[in-house]
């Protein structure tokens, strides 16, 4: 028997109105957004809901609405009696990993990513940094031109190796604007598409948002994985609470390496990966690494009815 994974996405999979039909069909999941309208102390659910869109899409805002959301489906997925060998989440989606492996309470979780997120918004001045996503590149030859970008002092790093012929770049304005000139030329890319994001996320320049973040987890309490989670900073999975907690600090600077985490756990034996949370990002993604693996997206009630 092939093992099984699951699998939590990141920022860009929120959707207004996400999450309400499991809120309307059961009850431990309805029971986890009132825990987090309680936890932050404003009613996050209804942003969830009823948005609006400019609402959901503040950093601040979706980082507990997706990880909320995530748990939410988690609950309901409870009931079949499907149990993971193995958990992931891409950036943001980590958190959610976490909770699902017992490492964080819900209610700890949701108030750290409220802060991850407004530590993010606040670490780098509107407009000097940008994300682009880099399309058709392999990694190495971008890796050098991001290197030679940064070395002219125009900071700009791989950020998220999401699957092959797709990789984000992040940092300065000036770098990843470098990155959309040249990267045709001296990166063998086909398309340069600039992001619609608050920050230079995954960059060095998101030190001050890891060192404040280094502050609130040292807050919280962290318990041993109760299934082994593949770190985004690592590719390779984790179980001890002190390491967890420290990977969380460099994960916010540090690129997300999604690509070889899915390959981490293919090689360790997983021929199932299900992805839960809004949107179907991460099957899409782990599709184009491996097409031999089963990817089921549990993204609402119909989706868990269906399996």
């Amino acid at each position: 028997m092939g093992k099984t994974a699951f699998v939590f996405p990141g920022q860009g999979a929120q959707a207004v109105g996400m999450g309400q039909d499991v809120f309307a069909a059961n009850e431990r999941s309805r029971a986890l957004f009132e825990q987090a309208d309680a936890a932050l102390g404003f009613a996050l659910s209804d942003i969830i809901f009823n948005g609006p869109d400019d609402a959901l899409k503040q950093t601040a805002n979706t980082q507990p609405a997706l990880l909320t959301v995530s748990v939410a489906l988690l609950e309901a997925l409870a009931d079949k009696g499907l149990k993971p060998d193995y958990v992931a989440g891409h950036s943001l989606g980590e958190y959610s990993a976490l909770v699902a492996a017992n490492v964080l309470s819900f209610e700890d979780a949701v108030r750290t990513v409220r802060a991850r997120g407004e530590f993010m918004e606040q670490a780098v001045p509107s407009g000097q940094g940008a994300m682009a996503a880099v399309l058709g590149a392999e990694r190495e030859p971008l890796a050098a031109l991001c290197a030679a970008i940064s070395a002219d002092g125009h900071a700009v790093e791989l950020a998220n190796v999401n699957c092959p012929g797709q990789i984000v770049v992040s940092g300065s304005a000036e770098g990843v604007q470098a990155v959309v000139e040249r990267g045709k030329e001296e990166a063998g890319a086909k398309r340069v598409i600039p992001l619609e994001v608050s920050g230079p996320f995954h960059s060095s320049l998101m030190k001050p948002a890891a060192e404040r973040l280094s502050g609130t987890l040292s807050q919280v309490a962290f318990a041993d994985a109760a299934v082994p989670v593949v770190a985004n900073v690592l590719a390779a999975e984790v179980t001890k609470a002190e390491q967890i907690r420290g990977l969380l600090v460099e994960q916010v600077y540090s690129p997300v390496l999604w690509e070889d985490s899915v390959r981490y756990l293919i090689a360790q034996g997983v021929t199932t990966f299900v992805e839960i949370g809004s949107g179907t990002v991460l099957a899409g993604l782990i599709k184009k690494i491996d097409k031999s693996v089963s990817v089921v997206s549990v993204n609402g009630q119909a989706a868990i009815d269906a399996l």
